[in-house]
C-alpha cells in the first residue's frame, strides 16, 4: 500500500507500479483534509492497478516517469504479440533505443534510411513474417534504376541500406525468440576504392595558387591528412604550438560539432615544419575571431560545401587539374607519407586508423608510382653480389 507524505509543506504520493517505485508531488498543503483527499485517490489508483486498467499518463501527465511506462507498455505488448508486431512500430523504437549510443548524423542517417527505403518496403509487415525472400526482394528492388532521375543506387549505399535492415531484424529476433531471417546473405560486390593521390608536384602547385587566405587551410589539409570534419572543426585550444602538435577531440558534421568518427579517430597529429608555419600564420589572422581555427569572416565554422565549389574546384579548374573531391588530400598525405618511407604503424596513427590493414590495402599500391622506382631497392641489395650477402 502507496503511503501521503509530506515535503516542504506539500504533499506528495509514494506508491509502487510495475516494481518502480514513484513519488509524484502535488501542490496541495499539507492539512488533514488534503491527506484525506490523497489517501482516497491512492485507493482507487491501486485499485486500477489491479484491475489492469491503470493509466499513469492520464493521472500524472508531466510525470518524467510517463515516457518510462510508455516504452514499458509497448515492450510488454510486442512481448504478449509474440513478433506480430508491425516492422515499422519496432524499427522506430528499436531507433529511439539507440539515440543514447549514436551522434545526431548518424541518428539523422538512419531516420532517412527508414522513412525512405525500409518503412515503405516493410513497414506493414509483421516482424516475425519477414522471411529471406522479402529481404532478397528489397535489394532488388534498391538496384533498379530511378524511373525520374535515371540513376541507381551505388552498390556501396545498398549495402549500407541493408546494414540496417540486417540489425533490426536480427535483434527483434534475439529479443523475442524468433529465427532470424537473415541467413547467408552477402553483401554487394563493390569496385576497390578509387582513390586519386596528387603527386608532391601537384599539392606544391597547388599551395602557391591558392588564394592567400586559403592557404594555411590547404597546406594543413595535405600535410597532416585529416579529415574534412576534423579540420573545419578544428579549434584553437586543440593547437599545441609548444609540443608542435594537433589534438583531434572533434569533428564537425552537418554544421554541429561532435565526437570524432571512431574512438581511434582521437589522436594528436604531429606538425611537419610547413604545417607549424602555416598554423602561426593562420592564428594571426582567425584567432581573434572565435574559437575555430580556419573560418569565415564572421568567425563561423566553415561550410565545406561552400568552399568545394568556391575555392577548391575553380582552383583544379585554373591550374589543369583532374576534378578530384577535397577528401583526396588524405589520401595524398598517406600516399606521400608511405612515398617517404614513415613507418606504417606511425602512418596509421597520424591518420587516426586502429591498425595499418586499411594502409596497405587502400594506400600502398600507389607507392611505386609516386617513388618511380619499382623494385630499384631490392635490384640494389642483390646488385652487391655475394660480398653483400650472409657469410658461409
Amino acid at each position: 500500500m502507496g503511503t501521503v507524505n509530506s515535503r516542504d509543506g506539500k504533499l506528495y504520493l509514494d506508491f509502487r507500479y510495475k516494481g518502480v517505485r514513484c513519488r509524484e508531488q502535488t501542490s496541495l498543503a499539507d492539512t488533514p483534509a488534503n491527506r484525506q483527499k490523497l489517501n482516497k485517490l491512492l485507493l482507487m489508483l491501486e485499485q486500477q492497478m489491479k484491475a489492469g486498467s491503470f493509466d499513469y499518463r492520464h493521472h500524472f501527465p508531466n510525470s518524467p516517469k510517463v515516457e518510462h511506462f510508455t516504452q514499458l507498455a509497448k515492450l510488454s505488448q510486442f512481448h504478449a504479440a509474440g513478433g506480430r508486431m508491425l516492422f515499422s512500430a519496432f524499427a522506430n523504437l528499436w531507433l529511439d533505443e539507440k539515440r543514447v549510443e549514436w551522434r545526431a548524423s548518424q541518428i539523422e542517417t538512419v531516420e532517412g534510411i527508414l522513412r525512405c527505403h525500409l518503412i515503405p518496403a516493410m513497414g506493414t509487415k509483421m516482424i516475425a513474417t519477414i522471411c529471406k525472400q522479402d529481404i532478397l526482394g528489397l535489394r532488388l528492388s534498391l538496384c533498379e534504376v530511378d524511373a525520374l532521375t535515371n540513376r541507381s543506387l551505388s552498390a556501396s549505399r545498398i549495402n549500407h541500406i541493408m546494414t540496417y535492415l540486417r540489425l533490426i531484424l536480427n535483434e527483434a529476433a534475439e529479443r523475442f525468440g524468433f529465427q532470424t531471417p537473415w541467413r547467408n546473405i552477402k553483401a554487394l560486390p563493390m569496385p576497390r576504392t578509387d582513390i586519386q593521390p596528387f603527386s608532391l608536384v601537384e599539392v606544391y602547385r597547388i599551395i602557391e595558387s591558392v588564394r592567400d587566405d586559403f592557404r594555411p587551410y590547404y597546406t594543413v589539409r595535405f600535410f597532416t591528412g585529416m579529415r574534412t570534419g576534423e579540420i573545419d572543426g578544428l579549434t584553437w585550444e586543440n593547437i599545441d604550438f609548444t609540443n608542435r602538435l594537433i589534438h583531434i577531440r572533434q569533428s564537425l558534421v552537418r554544421g554541429s560539432l561532435g565526437l570524432t568518427k571512431t574512438s581511434s579517430s582521437d589522436r594528436a597529429i604531429a606538425m611537419n615544419q610547413p604545417v607549424y608555419e602555416a598554423l602561426q600564420a593562420q592564428s594571426e589572422l582567425t584567432k581573434i575571431r572565435g574559437k575555430f581555427v580556419f573560418c569565415n569572416r564572421r568567425g563561423d565554422a566553415l561550410s565545406h560545401q561552400n568552399v568545394t565549389k568556391r575555392v577548391w574546384y575553380p582552383l583544379l579548374e585554373s591550374l589543369a587539374l583532374e576534378k578530384r573531391n577535397p577528401y583526396q588530400t588524405r589520401h595524398t598525405a598517406a600516399t606521400l607519407w608511405l612515398a617517404a618511407g614513415e613507418s606504417p604503424e606511425w602512418i596509421a596513427r597520424q591518420l587516426g586508423h586502429a591498425n595499418t590493414g586499411m594502409l596497405f590495402r587502400v594506400y600502398s599500391r600507389y607507392v611505386p608510382n609516386l617513388l618511380g622506382q619499382d623494385g630499384a631497392a631490392f635490384e640494389r641489395l642483390i646488385g652487391n653480389g655475394p660480398k653483400g650477402g650472409a657469410s658461409k
